[in-house]
């Protein structure tokens, strides 16, 4: 399929990249960064952020959260296994639509990249080229929640790239608007700033759909924030160095899932140096988190990390608990009080 060019009812030029003047048109392999409108700039020096850096990340924090995680109550994390990867698409779509049915206005979600929520993204699809759920989908403003950059927003490897695939045309022209992080701006920071506001301006995530990444040492990511890089309780996004095995991750989950990569793009997401990610401050004040494992046949190493976060005890003192969630980003999941992680019986095997 062709990329697609959104066509949203929502009259800001950001709501999707295809319908910026400055956005990347060209399907070449060489990157060429775009220039910030003076627009979003101006929108971004209007949120009440702060950049807080650590080492070589650069973390957006927020005002008005608690600012110890140890206020935070612990709850277990109990899977629901499913026997195969439709039921688990079927169970994440169910939760989108018993949501609309109960509540008024707009629905704001997070995508899942990869292919955690492929499932649900092949449901939506098929639905968006009939009519039977246009009476959620004109409702939905749609996020993207992590990415690796520089990069082409064309690009095979993009996140953005994959789900025009699986959700198709006849679903972006149906949602209220889509917002994906910019991946091809010169000012990462000042773009995640937009992105942030965009986001806040929304009202926050009704739902994030969310995965689980393995890391060395039995530790684990969501969305992309990576052990030891300093994300804290307040922190909404970030700009964070890249590491390699984000990036042999983020290659492996997209070959995994069907994508038709080409050399050229591989070879672009290997030079990328930053990853763009929400953060715990986001995940927490998600109103629902509905997490999903699927793949622990091509990804082993996720039954022992998933495995860690389910027994692992979570400190009660303030530092020891933000030193082991910066250790194990993973664990953020166990902090919020409304989690349905879906998973298939092979991810809970020895």
């Amino acid at each position: 399929m062709g990329a697609v060019r959104w066509k949203n009812r929502c009259r800001t030029p950001e709501a999707g990249f295809a319908e910026c003047p400055n956005a990347v048109q060209n399907s070449s392999s060489s990157l060429r960064p775009t220039q910030i409108p003076s627009e979003i700039t101006e929108m971004a020096k209007s949120l009440e952020l702060k950049r807080r850096v650590v080492g070589p990340n650069v973390w957006l924090s927020s005002e008005g959260q608690p600012q110890d995680c140890a206020d935070l109550k612990v709850h277990p994390l109990t899977p629901e296994v499913l026997p195969t990867e439709e039921a688990v698409g079927q169970a994440m779509l169910r939760e989108l639509t018993d949501l609309a049915a109960r509540k008024k206005g707009d629905i704001v979600i997070a995508l899942l990249g990869g292919r955690g929520a492929q499932a649900m993204h092949t449901l939506l699809g098929d639905a968006a080229r009939g009519n039977s759920l246009d009476w959620l989908l004109c409702r939905l403003q749609v996020f993207t929640q992590d990415a690796l950059a520089p990069m082409r927003m064309r690009s095979t490897l993009s996140f953005v790239r994959d789900f025009e695939r699986l959700l198709g045309a006849d679903f972006f022209r149906k949602v209220k608007n889509f917002t994906p992080m910019r991946t091809e701006l010169l000012d990462l920071r000042t773009g995640l700033e937009h992105y942030v506001r965009k986001l806040e301006q929304a009202g926050g995530l009704d739902i994030f759909f969310l995965g689980h990444g393995p890391e060395p040492n039995e530790a684990s990511h969501l969305a992309y924030i990576k052990p030891h890089s300093g994300a804290t309780l307040n922190d909404v996004a970030g700009v964070i160095s890249i590491s390699l095995n984000i990036v042999e991750h983020h290659i492996a989950k997209f070959k995994a899932g069907g994508s038709a990569i080409t050399p050229e793009d591989e070879e672009e997401c290997r030079r990328a140096t930053h990853i763009l990610t929400l953060g715990p401050a986001a995940i927490l004040k998600a109103r629902r988190i509905v997490q999903s494992v699927v793949d622990a046949d091509t990804a082993p190493a996720k039954r022992a990390t998933y495995r860690r976060v389910m027994q692992q005890r979570i400190a009660d003192g303030g530092e020891a608990r933000a030193r082991q969630l910066d250790e194990n980003p993973g664990l953020w999941v166990r902090l919020h009080p409304s989690v349905k992680s879906l998973v298939l019986p092979n991810v809970l095997q020895p």
